[in-house]
């Protein structure tokens, strides 16, 4: 698949909150995912490896007490590379409800996801 294929499959999975199935489905078995700088602890960081990026996105649904709703924007293609916007309206286990949004980044390589990287504000 080229990059816009797979861009448009992953927003189009995402859109349907088939997040995991768009990890095994498009990404690479040594993708990395690359989280900002400066999070407290027992935040869930970066992570090497698919097997390690599909237990972050366990440990994140995990947290999650309920989902009242969200977005995924269309992508924005540059070469090999591609971003999505994504937003978040959930109640998280022990914070309450949050409105997250996020600048999520992707790197392709021989018809795979190889890196993904979020921009976000912390605290």
């Amino acid at each position: 698949m080229n990059t816009e294929t797979i861009a448009q499959r992953l927003v189009a999975l995402c859109r349907e909150g088939k997040y995991e199935e768009a990890q095994k489905e498009l990404y690479a078995d040594d993708a990395i995912s690359i989280e900002p700088e400066g999070l407290p602890p027992g935040a869930l960081g970066n992570a090497n490896g698919l097997p390690a990026i599909l237990e972050k996105g366990r440990k994140f649904n995990a947290m999650l007490e309920a989902v009242h709703g969200g977005s995924v924007s269309d992508p924005v293609l540059a070469g090999n590379w591609f971003s999505i916007s994504l937003t978040l309206d959930a109640t998280m286990k022990g914070r309450g409800r949050v409105n997250m949004s996020e600048i999520c980044v992707y790197g392709v390589r021989n018809g795979t996801i190889f890196r993904e990287q979020f921009f976000y504000d912390v605290g």
